[in-house]
């Protein structure tokens, strides 16, 4: 869970907390108003959690983005995103944005799938 292969300079538990991060601040906080406050820099520096602990995380952030995703009405896809998107994504849709946070988690799905390959 902490080890790097493939090339890859974050390990996959690394790369699991980055997203449950990314998707709780960019789905929870910002489209749900759960009042979760992200601390990007931690998600990179974590490294002593167990494999039960990371999961704990996973589960935790399907169970809050999940309903939130759901919920969203077409009148809110369509509106400007809420949140604070990177400079390159302002003034886009909430639609547009989700699939820019797709495409973020299928980049790092690719480096978790370089972490398996190293193994090889």
């Amino acid at each position: 869970l902490w080890v790097t292969r493939g090339g890859q300079l974050n390990p996959p538990g690394t790369l699991a907390i980055h997203l449950v991060g990314n998707l709780m601040h960019f789905v929870g906080a910002h489209l749900g108003g759960t009042g979760y406050v992200r601390d990007r820099p931690a998600e990179f520096d974590e490294r002593k959690l167990s494999r039960d602990e990371v999961l704990a995380r996973i589960f935790s952030c399907r169970d809050t983005v999940v309903p939130i995703l759901e919920g969203l009405s077409d009148a809110e896809l369509a509106a400007p995103y809420p949140g604070d998107a990177p400079v390159s994504m302002r003034g886009v849709t909430t639609q547009e944005y989700l699939v820019h946070i797709v495409w973020h988690l299928g980049w790092h799905l690719g480096q978790l799938y370089y972490h398996r390959l190293g193994e090889l």
